[in-house]
């Protein structure tokens, strides 16, 4: 088997769709950049504090996407079989779900503020100004969880124009409220960290607006309507528990173990430094690697729908193509936050501390961005959409709980290592996880079907 696909089709909607939701990528983590900025000029422990809340607003956001993934599995499969029917069905429940998830978070954080950031830093003037973001921003859940899951499903029958367009509508809003909250501007309340919050709560409500109306509309493939998600199919909910709930239950996983690996920078000497720091490369590193995020969506839709129209020998060609992209976004990757850094550190007004620490992660992850551009697509892509579900949750239990977390931990209070070696530690696991990638894709053995009645096709080695 030739390890380049030759039908030019393919690589037309391999990038089309890794460029669309790249961009969106691209919008959406600008709205962080510019919170990131903003806050940093305003002060420093204001910005650390909104870092802390945006590790639980990741939590989050990986448990919902993880919901929208499940989503986007078995729609993509119902768009190759035509059955525009399943795909609202399956939207109905993973709305339900993402909204009980959402709702929930947003109670707990509402009600122990101080107590969910307290489990990430010592620093009482961190916790404080990250509080009062807190009890705001957390009315934003539920927008943010309706909107994310309405774009997947428009993203699993290859819509995705209206995702960067509702993402430029947030960027806009954020930013032109930020200026007047933040500081203060044109006879605007003072208000901080939490004039940051009021931001973002508002551009969600909006760009939860304008997809409703997109839907009602303009969109004229899956014709969602408020009565679709009334309705409920229990034997497709089985099937989401099945083969979708392995998939939040791995977002769930990592989100958390995030969660902790800011707990682990957050306790460390000098904890405001290590935060401010690791804020500043996480942001570089999601705008430089929007590519890489973009890539791993596509492989979903397009090995989803291939496996909808039961077509496992055009799914074994793409998996040997696509691997090879992803080795090329990756090199791209890694070349383009390790020669770009040292102008984005220009963007923020922090200590000489804060930033040599951050041009070290961020050199750090200059290195471990090229597994990730292999091992994620691959494994949440290629893996995931064939229809082994249940194989990245297993593999991000291992690796994440039982190997980088401890190794991270003892690192930093065992060996009191430097911030960058603790750092890397918690990074390393995106390097390893290239050789288990390896192994799993080119073994074809994650083909599966969806249906209990139809025996699942045979892995046959590529020829």
């Amino acid at each position: 088997m030739a390890v380049m696909v030759r039908d030019r089709g393919f690589y037309r909607r391999f990038f089309t769709l890794t460029l669309l939701i790249a961009m969106q990528n691209l919008v959406v983590y600008s709205v962080n950049l510019a919170d990131n900025v903003m806050l940093g000029f305003y002060r420093e422990s204001a910005m650390s504090g909104v870092t802390l809340v945006n590790q639980i607003q990741f939590l989050l956001q990986m448990l919902v996407m993880g919901i929208g993934e499940g989503i986007l599995v078995l729609a993509s499969r119902s768009w190759g079989e035509k059955d525009v029917g399943a795909i609202r069905r399956v939207a109905s429940i993973g709305m339900r779900i993402a909204l009980g998830v959402a709702v929930l978070m947003g109670v707990i954080v509402f009600c122990f503020p101080e107590d969910c950031l307290r489990l990430m830093s010592a620093d009482e003037t961190i916790v404080q100004e990250g509080a009062g973001y807190l009890r705001i921003i957390c009315f934003s859940y539920v927008f943010f969880a309706m909107t994310n899951i309405l774009i997947i499903v428009m993203r699993s029958v290859e819509t995705v124009k209206i995702a960067f367009l509702v993402s430029v509508s947030t960027l806009c809003i954020n930013v032109a409220l930020n200026s007047l909250l933040i500081y203060g501007n044109w006879g605007f309340p003072e208000l901080g960290a939490r004039g940051a919050a009021i931001a973002t709560l508002t551009s969600r409500v909006v760009e939860f607006l304008i997809m409703c109306v997109y839907l009602k509309r303009f969109d004229r493939k899956v014709r969602l309507r408020l009565r679709d998600f009334l309705r409920f199919d229990w034997t497709l909910f089985r099937r989401f528990l099945r083969v979708g709930m392995p998939v939040v239950a791995s977002n769930g996983l990592w989100g958390a173990a995030m969660f902790l690996q800011m707990a682990v920078l957050g306790h460390m000497p000098a904890a405001d430094v290590a935060i401010g720091a690791n804020s500043i490369a996480n942001t570089a590193y999601q705008i430089s690697s929007v590519v890489l995020f973009g890539s791993a969506s596509a492989t979903s839709v397009i090995i989803g729908k291939a496996m909808g129209e039961r077509r496992q020998d055009l799914v074994r060609q793409y998996a040997k193509t696509l691997q090879v992209l992803y080795l090329c976004i990756g090199a791209a990757t890694s070349l383009l936050l390790f020669f770009s850094k040292d102008l984005l550190i220009q963007f923020y007004a922090v200590s000489d501390a804060t930033r040599q620490t951050a041009l070290q992660f961020m050199t750090v992850l200059s290195v471990t961005a090229f597994g990730s551009a292999y091992q994620m697509p691959c494994l949440t892509g290629i893996v995931r959409a064939g229809g082994d579900t249940k194989f990245v949750m297993f593999n991000d239990l291992i690796f994440c709980w039982a190997v980088t977390l401890p190794i991270s931990a003892v690192a930093a209070y065992g060996l009191h290592l430097s911030p960058v070696a603790v750092f890397f530690c918690l990074k390393a696991d995106q390097l390893i996880k290239c050789a288990v990638a390896v192994v799993k894709v080119n073994r074809f053995r994650w083909l599966r079907t969806f249906d209990p009645e139809e025996p699942a096709p045979t892995a046959v080695e590529p020829v």
